[in-house]
């Protein structure tokens, strides 16, 4: 299991830094928020995802995977009542699995709360956007060769998708294996009443869990809160996990840089423990 740092973390340093910080700490690789990298990331052209994947390999590490997909160009919803901005979303999504595929990441995360809100009065529309956006994301990924994966997000931060049930229900009902779910160890700390551990258990061998972010359901780090990971971590060794962990804490203190390495030396000692 390769840890990943979320690169949103030390974005006060330029990419080129990001990679090398997070290499001198141990990390395996970086996920990457395309809004740290462009405006418009989608549109990044040939020579810029080359130089984006070209200063990962020099620092030795790997893309893993995209999240926050859809915080920049802003104005994205998949389930605006404007058919316009469904369209350019989706667009978006589907050359966002091309972006992965160029930079060799091979997972892309939707998490994007505020751009999947369902409205009082639209909930039956908006449902059905949404389905029609993953499944239009499906296709992408499938031709990318890359995962999507739909992230359970807890209420208070959205009202669509917020646990593991409602994410499994709509990528069975797309039916495509390029489409699966992912575990947020504070959504589902906060969302779901079954153990994360009977969560794993579950669904790591049937292949539904294809990817992994760890933060406290206090929004800090790893070891920051009362959530007690080793379990956590056992579970996923003991379903034949094989994906990618990213430390995704939203709270960084005193910095990001010193939140970073503070959970990795506390996931690194966990896993050294384990073995």
């Amino acid at each position: 299991m390769r840890l990943a740092l979320c690169n949103e973390v030390i974005c006060e340093l330029d990419f080129a830094d990001q990679c090398s910080f997070a290499a001198a700490v141990g990390y395996d690789g970086l996920e990457i928020a395309p809004f740290t990298l462009s405006e418009t990331p989608h549109l990044l052209d040939v020579a810029q995802r080359r130089a984006i994947r070209r200063q990962v390999e020099d620092a030795g590490i790997k893309i893993t995977s995209l999240h926050w997909l859809l915080v920049a160009p802003e104005g994205l919803s998949i389930t605006s009542p404007d058919p316009e901005i469904r369209a350019h979303t989706i667009s978006v999504m589907q050359d966002l699995c091309y972006l992965a595929a160029d930079l060799d990441g091979p997972v892309l995360v939707h998490g994007s709360p505020h751009q999947r809100m369902i409205q009082a009065g639209l909930e039956s529309d908006q449902t059905s956007w949404t389905l029609e956006a993953f499944a239009a994301a499906a296709r992408a990924a499938e031709d990318a060769g890359v995962t999507y994966c739909v992230e359970p997000l807890a209420e208070r931060e959205t009202n669509n998708i917020n646990t593991f049930a409602e994410a499994i229900t709509l990528i069975e009902e797309i039916g495509s294996p390029n489409l699966r779910t992912m575990l947020d160890t504070s959504a589902a700390g906060i969302t779901e009443v079954e153990p994360i551990e009977a969560l794993i258990a579950e669904h790591v061998p049937n292949g539904r869990i294809a990817h992994c972010q760890f933060n406290d359901p206090n929004r800090r780090g790893p070891g920051e809160g009362e959530m007690k990971f080793a379990p956590i971590l056992a579970a996923l060794k003991n379903a034949g996990y094989r994906g990618d962990i990213a430390v995704e804490p939203f709270v960084y203190a005193p910095n990001g840089q010193a939140c970073a390495a503070r959970a990795l030396g506390y996931l690194r000692g966990l896993m050294e423990a384990a073995a």
